[in-house]
């Protein structure tokens, strides 16, 4: 082997290692990044639960808000069925409020035409003198005499 070849394999030499040493900080930076990107990843899976929680707390406490709210529309309302208001906000349980107190109305409304239509007056027709007109004058002498 000539110097020249020697030469050109030592400079080649060279440049591999310099490119491995190049690698393997490249690799070592992208390790640390790697794990620098876990640790991170490891703090938003913490800040999702956390935030999933207070969103379920937040949901509870809602609910129980419009539970009440509910409650309170009805103690307002007493000829509303109960059964005919629900829902899972404030909005919808407004609906079905504005719904059931329509349902009311418009039953109340058939009773009351119905009761009208049906109406029998109270106590019994005013009394009129029997009708003589068809009776003989003996006849009237009688009933007449009878009634004293």
């Amino acid at each position: 082997m000539s110097e020249d070849e020697l030469s050109a394999l030592q400079e080649q030499l060279a440049e591999a290692r310099a490119e491995n040493e190049r690698l393997q900080a490249t690799a070592a930076d992208r390790e640390a990044r790697a794990l620098h990107l876990d640790e991170l990843n490891g703090q938003l899976r913490e800040q999702l639960a956390a935030a999933q929680a207070e969103k379920d707390d937040l949901h509870a406490r809602l609910q129980a808000a419009v539970g009440k709210y509910r409650e309170v529309l009805l103690a307002a309302a007493p000829e509303v069925v109960q059964e005919m208001v629900a829902g899972e906000s404030i909005e919808e349980v407004d609906a079905a409020m504005e719904r059931a107190r329509q349902t009311v109305l418009h039953v109340r409304e058939r009773l009351e035409s119905q009761t009208l239509a049906g109406r029998v007056p109270t106590g019994s027709p005013p009394r009129t003198a029997p009708d003589l007109s068809a009776l003989s004058p003996m006849e009237k002498i009688r009933l007449g005499l009878g009634q004293k």
